[in-house]
């Protein structure tokens, strides 16, 4: 007879999407060799193996996806019951898995964010930065209880809800010849040298998609972290930035620089909510969603 506890299911979903037993064991908070223990524990038990290991991590093997299934959907059951029952001790306890696009991640998220934990003591969140399209996908799989979305990006089956408006923009030293342009197209900004996002960051690696499609590659000068350095760097001279038009319209005024729309038709980025079922979460990830759609009034 097979015996699987909580924190085995738990930690093999871990696994999985993480990809990386080594990962998969720190966001379960179990020693690598304990859970490299469980999971050998697993498959002897049920008598097949349940991942297939390689150089890069490791993948479910049919077995595997299987159980990942009814992992996803026992865990969450067990997040809904633990949301609904601690309404009755006068609290709520509960993790709420989020998966969000650079634009939304850096400009939106931190203050509609800050403004709900504040009511929800006993709420986590967990944000992971993604593509858009990673993000459809993982949704849809349940590795995620919401998304957020560029708005031109195909949702399949998911319900989805409008959050926010905005575009990007590209950001230029006054003395740039692109200064005294109305607008540009990103194929224009390729034959300059760039200031981005590190190259592990969403919107680096969907540019960098975009610059391949087009055949040239981005001259990226400089790497950083947040949309306010490209900025500062820009001021200085190193290259051209491309950020959201909340980012660059907050910098211009601090810093000496100027923006010019772009023309491509993904710069326009309305934000939308994605997930599988809103009936289908626990209270107070229903509780997250309403902020979320609310706080776009």
């Amino acid at each position: 007879m097979m015996r699987f506890d909580l924190v085995d299911l738990g930690l093999f979903r871990h696994v999985v999407e993480a990809g990386s037993i080594t990962h998969g064991a720190a966001r379960a908070n179990l020693a690598l060799a304990a859970a490299s223990v469980r999971i050998r524990a697993m498959e002897e038990t049920l008598g097949a193996a349940l991942l297939t290991r390689g150089r890069q991590g490791v993948t479910p093997t049919p077995a595997g996806r299987t159980l990942l299934a009814h992992a996803r959907a026992l865990m969450d059951g067990i997040d809904r019951m633990q949301g609904e029952l601690a309404a009755y001790s006068g609290g709520t306890v509960g993790q709420i898995r989020v998966l969000s696009n650079t634009n939304a991640l850096t400009e939106f998220l931190p203050e509609v964010l800050s403004a709900y934990l504040a009511r929800h003591t006993g709420v986590s969140v967990d944000i992971e930065e993604r593509t858009s399209d990673e993000i459809v996908g993982l949704v849809a799989e349940g590795t995620a209880d919401l998304g957020i979305v560029a708005g031109t990006v195909d949702t399949g089956t998911l319900e989805t809800y409008p959050f926010r408006q905005d575009r990007f923009v590209v950001v230029v030293a006054p003395t740039h010849p692109l200064s005294r342009r109305e607008a540009v197209t990103f194929a224009e900004v390729l034959a300059h040298d760039l200031v981005g996002l590190d190259r592990a960051s969403a919107l680096t690696r969907f540019l960098a998609d975009k610059a391949a499609r087009s055949g040239t590659p981005m001259r990226l000068r400089v790497q950083l972290r947040s949309f306010d350095a490209i900025c500062r760097l820009v001021e200085c001279g190193v290259g051209l930035g491309i950020v959201p038009e909340t980012t660059a319209r907050r910098a211009v005024r601090v810093m000496d620089i100027a923006l010019v729309p772009l023309t491509d038709p993904w710069a326009a980025r309305d934000l939308t909510l994605c997930l599988r079922a809103l009936e289908s979460l626990p209270a107070f990830a229903k509780d997250f969603v309403a902020h979320l759609r609310t706080s776009t009034l």
